[in-house]
């Protein structure tokens, strides 16, 4: 009777005394002669097997004498229980060990660049040009079987809820909505072009016409924009929407959703989520993706400030700035070398400097204190409430440059003091987001979400009156500090589309063009609906604690969007192009 392939890693104490057949990569050998241990790795874990003479025989120990790291082998064996003194508590398979009596090569290995073992020196250059040799690690498998947990249970919970997964196409009509669109040029319709999607969002909305009521995708999407850690030119997002929902609708799937997918990692996402205001958000943690895990909130203190004749203070305010502050607790410890770190976080993120004053044993220390004097920094100190050993930190600029620079400071701050468990996590929704923003350059509104994102019904009116007036109808999750997701409960009346639309500058002839598919279905009964694009790679890399998108994503791209592996992207055939009626126009350096 033939064996059966054995997973390694599921190997036991049990299992002693038993005939296995086992296939896998070779890790580490140690050849002691007559006495050769190599460890065998596959998906499910690693086990030690032991090639020794008088059992195993000399043609297997010879073989096992010429194998080599990463050599694909398979071997059959006994499985024996290992001493007490030899047991390997860092592995699963520690208590038992495969004594061989056959190897076969399947496949040689030439020489890594690199093992794929957790402590690892390579670069990360050379890791993403071999990732088929990265993606050995088993940190790095570990990953992807978490991520297939949470792609499996987020599918299971939204079935359980009624939702239909429908794909939505790949090749569609470009209409940039904020980032550029990845084109793709046709071969039949010359001089045309398709866009890769940056989202669903108008095909689901036409699904909620249609009829399906519950829709969701694990959905790819692209957007040809600048990359940074936690973003990449290609992703992948849980993509859900709902008929005849409100806001409260939406938030008790998206916490089921999120409560499953975190479950997966051992992390609890307790429902119903904390809710905050946009404008409250801003105004105590000067960001709309609020770490919850620690307060230090914010402070206003313009009032304070105002009038004390230190100049970048009544630069700020007589300029419609204002000077805004954070407490650090028992922060009046931090070096000076990190004050000075974390002034250059805030230059980093726009401020043209900061602040600092520190209270220890009845003494205040500030380098602005000769200028400030004495009465008007106690004053700013009292509004803020630092007490002894306490660190106050102080921004002056306009309100988006401070608040934007004290969040910042507030998670370093944190970070440095111990406010900050990392075994500690918390969700929120942000709600009550305006409508509209303004571009400082051009004076010009955009959507704070998107275009498609319904105004609230009470504002209506100051559509066009009032834009920055309007509130709307969106909310984002954030967890950590870390956008989770952005939705919204969409416009479902064509003549409120098109009224967005004109706020946002966009005419009826361009919005014909660009959106007249979605202007039509909302003419033939649409349901009031609304949902959520929620960051599948962002959460599997919180949820495995990696430290980049990039160790949750198989075939990542770097900073620059380029894949190392594949050498994409590339030049093509100049029959290529001729066939696409296409002529390449190179951008000069300058």
């Amino acid at each position: 009777m033939s064996l059966v392939r054995q997973p390694a890693g599921d190997l036991s104490a049990a299992d002693a005394g038993r005939r296995v057949l086992l296939r896998g990569w070779v890790g580490r050998r140690r050849d002691l002669g007559d006495l050769i241990f190599l460890t065998l790795r596959d998906r499910s874990g690693v086990v030690q097997v032991l090639f020794e003479k008088t059992r195993s025989g000399e043609p297997a120990v010879a073989r096992a004498g010429e194998a080599r790291a990463e050599d694909v082998v398979e071997i059959e064996g006994e499985v024996a229980p290992r001493a007490a003194a030899q047991v390997n508590r860092e592995i699963a398979t520690g208590e038992i060990e495969v004594v061989a009596s056959r190897l076969e090569f399947l496949s040689r290995s030439e020489t890594p660049p690199f093992l794929p073992e957790d402590r690892t020196n390579a670069t990360e250059e050379l890791r993403l040009e071999h990732r088929y040799i990265d993606l050995r690690r088993p940190a790095m498998l570990s990953n992807f079987v978490l991520r297939d947990e949470i792609a499996f249970r987020v599918r299971r919970t939204l079935h359980e809820k009624g939702f239909l997964e429908v794909e939505t196409p790949m090749l569609t009509k470009s209409t940039p909505e904020g980032a550029r669109d990845y084109l793709v040029p046709s071969r039949v319709h010359s001089g045309k072009f398709y866009a890769l999607p940056q989202s669903p969002q108008l095909f689901k909305q036409i699904l909620m016409v249609s009829g399906f009521e519950r829709y969701f995708q694990i959905a790819r999407c692209f957007r040809d924009e600048d990359l940074r850690a936690d973003r990449q030119p290609e992703f992948t997002q849980i993509d859900i929407e709902m008929s005849f929902a409100g806001e409260d609708d939406v938030f008790g799937v998206v916490e089921a959703v999120l409560a499953a997918a975190f479950g997966a990692a051992g992390i609890e996402a307790v429902a119903p989520f904390p809710r905050l205001a946009y404008a409250e958000a801003m105004e105590r943690y000067g960001t709309d993706r609020p770490d919850l895990r620690y307060e230090l909130p914010l402070v206003s203190l313009t009032a304070s400030a105002s009038g004390g004749g230190f100049a970048p203070f009544e630069k700020a305010i007589s300029t419609g700035g204002e000077v805004r502050g954070l407490r650090v607790p028992a922060g009046a410890a931090v070096s000076r070398k990190k004050l000075d770190d974390w002034s250059e976080l805030a230059k980093s993120h726009g401020a043209a400097g900061l602040v600092w004053a520190k209270r220890s044993g009845g003494e205040t220390t500030s380098p602005a204190k000769k200028t400030l004097g004495d009465a008007a920094l106690e004053r700013i100190l009292e509004a803020a409430q630092v007490g002894d050993g306490d660190l106050l930190l102080a921004i002056a600029d306009r309100s988006g440059v401070a608040s934007a620079a004290l969040a910042a400071l507030r998670g370093a701050a944190a970070r440095e003091t111990g406010a900050l468990d990392p075994a500690k996590h918390a969700f929120c929704w942000v709600t009550e987001f305006p409508l509209f923003g303004r571009d400082d350059q051009t004076n010009a509104w955009f959507p704070m979400n998107h275009p498609f994102t319904s105004p609230r019904g009470e504002d209506l009116d100051f559509l066009e009156s009032a834009p920055g007036r309007v509130g709307a109808r969106a909310y984002d999750v954030v967890m950590d500090g870390e956008e989770l997701g952005s939705g919204s409960i969409r416009i479902h009346r064509a003549d409120v589309q098109e009224r967005v639309f004109r706020a946002l500058g966009i005419s009826e002839a361009e919005g014909r063009e660009r959106f007249g598919f979605l202007l039509d279905a909302l003419k033939y009964g649409a349901p009031p609906h609304g949902g959520i694009a929620l960051g599948l790679d962002r959460i599997c890399m919180i949820a495995a604690g990696a430290g980049s998108l990039r160790d949750v994503i198989a075939f990542p791209k770097t900073t620059s969007g380029t894949c190392l592996m594949t050498g994409s992207p590339s030049s093509v055939q100049p029959s290529q192009l001729e066939e696409l009626a296409i002529s390449p126009v190179r951008r000069s350096d300058s």
